[in-house]
């Protein structure tokens, strides 16, 4: 059961990858060079709260210190290499980090959002983010197919509250043109719904029957004449014989 819900978020990061790459214009592009050091001084002071916690329970945070200059270099280079924008159907998030040890390689992730499945966008910052005016966007989605725990949740964002109301507007936008869309279907459905006019039942009639009225109204035409004709030869006799 749980491999087959890993494969249906596969299948639909793929279908949501394919959708998007044809349009890649930007609406909004948020920052992150201008948190760099607020957020490697977040980092820092949380890895040292951690670190001497572990000393104290089993002494690996020991080791932890030891290696604080490989982690502060792994994070600079990991908030420098982000970037999150906004399309006109999607959020897209973009980071390339080194592994714990940048000597072997380094980490590419590539998210991609649709709009049609964000229901909202949330700015978080817990105590310790607020002493150093560190913000974590989350991106919730509506959770069709999705758990809520596969909500997208990015650290470190310069003026957060603006990205939010750039998504918002766009969303709001997007479901404008619906409801605009839906108005007018509704508009248009009374026409189709009228009976056709006289001349189009007209036109609408078969060869057959039109020369079969033809014929009737020959017919009729006929007989009115025959019926003059002998009311006006009876007038006719019935004046002689006076």
């Amino acid at each position: 059961m749980g491999n087959s819900n890993r494969d249906e978020v596969v299948e639909i990061e793929s279908l949501e990858k394919s959708l998007l790459e044809e349009d890649e214009a930007v609406l909004y592009a948020a920052s992150f060079r201008e948190m760099e050091e607020s957020f490697v001084k977040y980092q820092t002071m949380q890895w040292v709260v951690n670190s001497v916690l572990l000393i104290l329970a089993w002494g690996i945070g020991v080791f932890m210190l030891l290696y604080l200059p490989i982690r502060r270099f792994v994070l600079r280079k990991d908030i420098r290499s982000r970037t999150l924008y906004l399309t006109p159907n999607a959020i897209v998030y973009k980071v390339t980090r080194p592994v714990p040890f940048p000597c072997f390689g380094v980490l590419k992730k590539e998210k991609h959002v649709l709009l049609s499945s964000v229901s909202d966008v949330v700015v978080e910052q817990g105590y310790l983010q607020s002493l150093f005016g560190v913000y974590s966007l989350r991106i919730e989605n509506i959770g069709v197919r999705r758990p809520p725990s596969d909500d997208v949740k990015i650290l470190g964002i310069a003026n957060p509250n603006a990205f939010r109301k750039a998504v918002m507007m766009r969303l709001s936008n997007m479901r404008n043109e619906i409801v605009s869309r839906q108005v007018s279907t509704l508009e248009d459905a009374p026409h189709l719904m009228m009976p056709p006019s006289k001349s189009a039942r007209h036109d609408s009639t078969p060869t057959g029957e039109l020369l079969l009225l033809q014929k009737l109204e020959e017919v009729g035409s006929s007989v009115k004449r025959i019926q003059t004709l002998f009311e006006e030869q009876h007038s006719q006799t019935t004046e002689s014989i006076d």
